[in-house]
């Protein structure tokens, strides 16, 4: 499984870009929450090590072993559903050795994994109706489990990533737009019958974060009341920020007026805190990472490794995409961390875990010009 490499084949811009984001959500988290910022150092730490490892490691050795992945996927999220612990009406976490695990965000890297291989094998039918058919069918289970937990958002991410995968795979354009007209339709009936009363389509809490969405003046002492703060607080940084672990009476923040503001509302903190430049900084590093791992994808040496690296790309960039849009009100209040800089040891070391197999894509793409 481990193979030589050239250390000049090493991409030290992603690991540069990684750690950079990483530091500074230690830094915000520890100015939003402190208790938290041992513990991140502690993901980070291991995160890396994790990262380093598994980069020097033949992914295509990995990918023999892509049912495992689906099957460890599925019994992660059935652990949730009979184990797990609610926390504010959502049950999301099981507990190992004393250990707060979130099984969703492991699934995010083997499902990308699973569907890298099984793409690849398909590859010479991935336009035929049971192919299709049978790929949407797979992410189904996955789907419903993570759905049910309630988590709508991830459920909207995994759909987003798993149509990039497929579109990366090949899928005619015919499909594409046909499916395009059909689903357009779909979703605005979809849309209004959530809005309706007494709908039973999704949860309450859901729909009421909809409409505080779309009436948020109605909502500004209530649901939308998040969000609200959130976009005070972004605004209230100006161009250089109030400075981290500030006591500014004013602050947002230091009111307590934005809750778990160190995971889903983290942006928020760093508007404040950072300013418009800091605040450009990470969605600068953010995109920096999703590029390069496409450019990595262009240069891998087979279909497998192209989708690797193109689905971290949709996952990093679609994940930064809908917890940024939350955070400025773009979009409704969906509850996802933002990826590097929100709390979370499991998110963490799951991305830097996704990483480092892209790490090694990279590093057999080289050979392939050898």
């Amino acid at each position: 499984m481990l193979r030589n490499y050239r250390l000049g084949d090493y991409d030290f811009k992603l690991i540069l870009y990684l750690i950079a984001i990483t530091v500074i959500g230690i830094l915000v988290i520890g100015s939003a929450e402190e208790g938290y910022t041992s513990r991140q150092i502690m993901g980070f730490i291991v995160g890396f090590f994790f990262l380093i490892l598994i980069s020097l490691f033949d992914y295509s050795v990995f990918l023999r072993f892509y049912w495992v992945f689906y099957v460890l996927a599925l019994i992660l999220l059935l652990s949730v559903h009979f184990f797990g612990r609610e926390v504010n009406n959502a049950k999301r976490w099981v507990e190992i050795a004393g250990i707060q695990f979130q099984p969703s965000e492991a699934t995010k890297i083997l499902l990308i994994l699973f569907y890298a291989q099984y793409m690849m094998k398909k590859k010479e039918s991935i336009n035929s109706f049971r192919t299709i058919l049978t790929m949407a069918g797979l992410l189904l289970p996955p789907l419903y489990l993570i759905y049910h937990q309630p988590d709508l958002s991830t459920s909207i991410l995994i759909i987003l990533v798993f149509l990039t995968l497929l579109f990366i795979s090949g899928l005619s354009y015919k499909i594409i737009l046909g499916t395009l007209i059909v689903v357009v339709p779909v979703g605005i009936i979809f849309l209004t019958l959530v809005l309706q009363p007494n709908q039973k389509i999704i949860k309450q809490y859901q729909q009421t974060r909809i409409l505080a969405w779309l009436n948020p003046e109605e909502y500004s002492t209530a649901e939308g009341y998040q969000q609200d703060n959130s976009k005070m607080a972004i605004g209230s940084g100006q161009l250089t920020g109030k400075g981290l672990d500030n006591e500014d009476i004013s602050s947002v923040k230091n009111g307590n007026f934005i809750s778990e503001p160190q995971t889903d509302f983290i942006f928020a903190v760093v508007g404040e805190e950072l300013g418009f430049i800091g605040s450009s900084v990470v969605i600068v590093l953010l995109l920096l990472i999703t590029m390069e791992c496409l450019l990595i994808a262009r240069r891998a040496k087979d279909l497998a490794g192209e989708l690797i690296a193109s689905g971290m790309a949709a996952l990093v960039g679609f994940q930064s995409f809908l917890n940024i849009s939350v955070a400025t009100g773009i979009l409704p209040n969906t509850g996802i961390p933002l990826p590097f800089v929100s709390y979370g040891l499991t998110s963490l070391m799951s991305l830097y875990l996704g990483m480092g197999i892209v790490l090694n894509v990279r590093l057999q793409a080289e050979r392939k010009f050898t």
